[in-house]
């Protein structure tokens, strides 16, 4: 039998019961492809119910507000997918009335649309003969026939994507790469696999020759940057505070925050200094740190330490907002946690 049968059996056995499964709307595949990336499914399925529940159809999503879009996706991450969205959004509805690109090439003209997704889009909603290629795929096929590239390298992507075209079936490319990437997901998983019940392990090269934990090789490591943040967060007698929007191109772009010191050197903050010097129209009678220890937030490249300080004020703030309308902002949620947690003190 060959690989993409076996694959294919397997799947119709074992596949995940998962909402876009059971449609070929290219807007419900597309929108479940970008939440999908860079998130596991189980995160991923409530933000996707909740943006097909928000925004059913691609004209809905179009109209929508940027901060709409962008608190739908408060918590998952990698926030410009979300405007990538809306931005594709508006140009499906506006420009192209409504009709998605149907095949591989038009698709990869689309922001937010790589490779991968493309290639996803292509085959599931139209059927196109071309292979996914994510983590999953390289996992399972540099195990299943023994490749020992590098997967960082420039060489590999290549290597991989011609292997698993080679592979993918003509009449059903749509089930081949939705299997290909459950059996990485859920049976040769990148740690503990299921090797013993694995329809490979007769053939599995990895298996075979005990590679199994050294493959897929991984040599180039990921660079992470520290980061020091210490938010000032304003508090007049009015429960009156200040917010303002993350615009420069950098993390959490179109997001909001309260003040902050934001650095990437680990400098102490003398807080009644900077209130003192950039700040010294309003006159502080607190001033608390509400984190004993900074908080710890992860990207993909910075590990973020935040402090949050409360500051009460005794004039009145001239331009704010109320405490209890920050919900209609979109903040990142390391800000949203707090913000709910003092919310209930």
């Amino acid at each position: 039998m060959t690989f993409s049968n076996k694959l294919t059996t397997w799947y119709l056995q074992n596949k995940r019961s998962l909402p876009w499964r059971e449609t070929n709307n290219p807007y419900a595949i597309w929108l479940s492809e970008i939440i999908l990336q860079q998130t596991k499914v189980a995160q991923g399925l409530p933000y996707y119910l909740s943006f097909l529940n928000a925004f059913p159809t691609i004209f809905d999503l179009a109209h929508a507000k940027e901060d709409q879009v962008l608190r739908l996706w408060q918590g998952l991450g990698y926030y410009s997918r979300a405007r990538n969205l809306h931005t594709t959004a508006k140009l499906i509805a506006f420009e192209l009335n409504g009709v998605f690109p149907n095949n591989y090439k038009d698709l990869l003209l689309l922001k937010g649309v790589g490779p991968y997704t493309a290639a996803a889009i292509a085959s599931i909603a139209f059927n196109e003969q071309v292979a996914v290629l994510d983590g999953n795929v390289y996992r399972v096929l540099s195990r299943v026939f023994g490749i020992t590239t590098d997967i960082s390298s420039h060489t590999a992507k290549k290597e991989f994507q011609e292997l698993a075209q080679s592979l993918i079936p003509k009449d059903h490319p749509a089930t081949f790469n939705q299997a290909i990437m459950d059996f990485g997901a859920i049976q040769c998983t990148p740690k503990l696999p299921l090797c013993q019940s694995c329809v490979f392990n007769s053939s599995c090269v990895a298996l075979q020759t005990n590679m199994v934990s050294k493959l897929p090789v991984k040599l180039k490591k990921t660079k992470v940057r520290n980061r020091y943040i210490d938010y000032i967060i304003f508090q007049d007698p009015q429960k009156n505070t200040i917010i303002e929007q993350r615009l420069e191109k950098d993390i959490w772009q179109k997001l909001y925050q309260f003040p902050c010191i934001d650095r990437f050197e680990d400098t102490h903050v003398d807080i009644k200094t900077v209130l003192q010097e950039s700040f010294k129209h309003f006159k502080a009678s607190k001033i608390t740190l509400m984190t004993p220890s900074p908080v710890q937030h992860i990207l993909s490249h910075q590990k973020l330490h935040i402090n949050f300080w409360i500051v009460d004020i005794t004039n009145a703030l001239q331009t704010h907002t109320s405490w209890k309308d920050l919900n209609n902002f979109a903040f990142p949620i390391v800000i949203h946690n707090f913000i709910d947690s003092y919310s209930k003190e």
